[in-house]
């Protein structure tokens, strides 16, 4: 989809759901409408205490500032790897070669069948443990959003984790930590991260305090405003084929700031590659409710995702 740049509305509007709420029907519908309409938003009062998200985001921040790349360099991705997991820097990139600007962090989180931990940082020596702590946190609150969403498609509660992650020994959480450095010429031209929806099935997404997420609704890009208090959700496109259509997956991008460096702590809720993405049973009937995705495994749709990417740089 080719979208104008120009046309970016900051704009308050993107769904705020409150997790306090007693009215757990209520909490429910607005995350299923917001994924419906938005394929993003944005939730409060989480119960994965703000202590917990200032040290993630202090262990990050102290990984990418060392002042030795020799540290860095010690949990980089191997050359030639296909494993996503380690330290990887594009952005010394040039500003016409189209890369996405932007250095990462990848290594998977618990169950402890997809740890390696010879992709976390050993310095600050407190990451692991900070990590690990979050891990357990943000588990509990993806869980419970796949539950509505579940039951937004009047499929029980354990469904999409169940049948669509393969449940809770073969579901993947990868932390992904994002790091976009200044970048001074032509910074409103130059995009961190171009245009895209996310491969995997769930984001949830903490960033620090310069703002740079835009996401795309009703033929308009919307900054994602940043507050210390949400954690912002993002529908992928494995949930998009699950529920048949019926919830979005978000088009969205991050831009570069002039003079400060933008970071974002992202927790990826993945399919074993293995795991065959189709809409689920209650969806496939007659009429509106035929299937609209051909079954495919998720390890193809990320080759295919993969490919396609190249293809258009190329």
């Amino acid at each position: 989809m080719e979208v104008e740049r120009d046309q970016t509305v900051s704009s308050p509007t993107i769904p705020i759901v409150d997790l306090s709420n007693l009215d757990k029907e209520l909490v429910a519908r607005a995350v299923v409408k917001a994924s419906q309409e938005w394929g993003v938003f944005q939730v409060v009062n989480h119960e994965i205490p703000k202590e917990l998200i200032q040290s993630l985001k202090k262990v990050g921040t102290h990984f990418f500032e060392l002042s030795s790349e020799a540290e860095k360099e010690a949990v980089a991705t191997p050359a030639n790897s296909k494993d996503i997991q380690g330290y990887v820097t594009n952005s010394q990139q040039d500003i016409e070669d189209k890369v996405d600007r932007v250095d990462h962090l990848f290594h998977n989180l618990p169950p402890p069948t997809s740890v390696d931990y010879r992709y976390w940082p050993k310095n600050p020596p407190e990451y692991r443990q900070v990590n690990e702590e979050y891990a357990r946190q943000v588990k509990k609150l993806a869980e419970k959003i796949l539950g509505w969403l579940s039951e937004g498609l009047g499929l029980d509660r354990e469904a999409l984790f169940n049948q669509g992650f393969g449940g809770g020994e073969k579901a993947v959480y990868t932390m992904k930590i994002n790091y976009y450095p200044p970048c001074r010429p032509q910074a409103n031209l130059v995009l961190g991260m171009e245009p895209h929806t996310d491969i995997h099935g769930l984001t949830l997404l903490v960033p620090n305090e310069i703002p740079g997420l835009q996401v795309f609704n009703d033929n308009q890009w919307f900054d994602v405003e940043y507050n210390p208090s949400v954690i912002n959700i993002l529908i992928g496109d494995p949930i998009w084929r699950m529920s048949n259509g019926k919830y979005k997956n978000v088009l969205h991008r991050t831009t570069l700031n002039t003079e400060k460096t933008r970071m974002s702590w992202v927790v990826l809720l993945k399919p074993p590659y293995d795991m065959v993405i189709e809409p689920l049973t209650k969806h496939t009937g007659d009429g509106d409710e035929a299937p609209k995705f051909k079954p495919i495994t998720y390890g193809e749709h990320v080759e295919r995702k993969v490919r396609d990417k190249l293809q258009k740089r190329s």
